[in-house]
């Protein structure tokens, strides 16, 4: 999976936006005027945040320990930073996406 992929992704969903206000190598990605992710453009392996059900972030960060974690400069009780380093499929990826999309856009 790659930046593109995951761009691509979080631009099929309905009013999905994207916006870089943290300068050009982060892509936040909104709905309604809310972010649902923030992707670094040069961090290898790539890594994002997703907003998370507080239950569920810990029930995946115990899943895989290393690869997703406590929301980096986030409110660690509701996001997680997701490193996409083959350790978990692409379809757990894309429900992330879908997931923190779903919260947000209510």
């Amino acid at each position: 999976m790659d930046v593109e992929q995951i761009r691509d992704y979080c631009l099929s969903l309905p009013n999905a936006e994207e916006c870089m206000p943290f300068g050009p190598n982060h892509v936040v990605f909104k709905v309604s005027n809310k972010m649902f992710l923030l992707v670094g453009l040069e961090e290898i392996p790539i890594r994002f945040n997703v907003k998370c059900d507080p239950a569920i972030a810990l029930v995946l960060r115990e899943q895989f320990p290393d690869s997703v974690f406590p929301g980096w400069h986030m409110n660690k009780k509701h996001w997680n930073t997701v490193f996409v380093n083959g350790r978990i499929s692409n379809k757990l990826i894309f429900e992330c996406i879908y997931n923190s999309y779903s919260l947000v856009h209510k």
